[in-house]
């Protein structure tokens, strides 16, 4: 079911690990980003929108993982977009199949793979999405993934923050990057620099905040960020017996996260 957040700006979400889809409403059409996820769901998504009368002019992918890069016949050939660098990282991740991928990350039997990742670059400089509709800059970094776009659509004072700034889900970072510890904090001072324009966050993600939780889950974030680095005594409340019910694996992704550092 779609759920108005602001004014022009909707929210599907589904069942799989929380997962914010975000519809823009547009002059024509809506932009809808991060389309997800299960096949039941999609089709949901495709219902809700045709029997709105709302037609699909475009779509946008967060990110190049998985559960960002799905699509559904029933929303129609929009073109698909994403930046420049994560159409590529996508790409090659989809050059050995989609079954080889589907395998390797373990990709639920729900979940339909015929269109994943049919995405198309937008040029590396782009500032915006082209379509006809409200502005949304292209906010681009690369914590957690290459090429990872958060949108500010500013008209509407929303930001789509992509797999950040999630109540239920830690920074996840890419520790197949450089330093993943500094592309985090880099990312977070960008978004810290949009923060006092928002008042509606959506995470990739979790819960949907209002304008009080903007900076507070930024510094909840910069704060992990900081203890994984120094090896610190982590006091998170997304993490540990403070976790949400349901959600006691992120516990083993933040363990992971400090072995795989520590080994760097």
């Amino acid at each position: 079911m779609l759920r108005q957040v602001a004014d022009g700006v909707l929210t599907h979400v589904s069942e799989f690990v929380q997962s914010n889809t975000v519809v823009v409403q547009g002059r024509g059409g809506v932009l809808l980003i991060d389309p997800g996820i299960h096949g039941d769901e999609l089709a949901c998504l495709a219902n809700d929108l045709s029997d709105s009368g709302q037609t699909v002019v475009a779509g946008f992918s967060t990110h190049p993982h998985w559960d960002h890069l799905l699509w559904n016949p029933g929303l129609g050939e929009a073109p698909r977009y994403a930046t420049a660098r994560c159409a590529d990282t996508a790409r090659d991740r989809l050059s050995g199949g989609v079954d080889a991928v589907a395998k390797a990350v373990g990709i639920p039997e729900q979940v339909p793979l015929d269109l994943l990742g049919l995405i198309t670059g937008l040029p590396a400089d782009a500032a915006q999405i082209p379509w006809d509709g409200p502005e949304v800059r292209i906010i681009e970094h690369q914590a957690h993934a290459p090429g990872h776009a958060a949108l500010l659509i500013e008209e509407h004072s929303v930001l789509v923050a992509g797999d950040m700034l999630s109540d239920v889900l830690i920074p996840m970072l890419d520790l197949n990057a450089a330093d993943p510890i500094e592309d985090y904090l880099a990312a977070l001072r960008l978004l810290e620099g949009v923060a006092d324009d928002v008042d509606v966050l959506i995470p990739g993600h979790g819960s949907i905040g209002e304008a009080d939780q903007v900076h507070a889950r930024i510094d909840q974030d910069r704060a992990y960020v900081h203890a994984l680095c120094d090896a610190d005594v982590l006091n998170d409340p997304r993490v540990g017996p403070s976790a949400k019910d349901g959600w006691d694996w992120v516990a083993g992704v933040h363990e992971r996260q400090l072995q795989q550092l520590a080994q760097r």
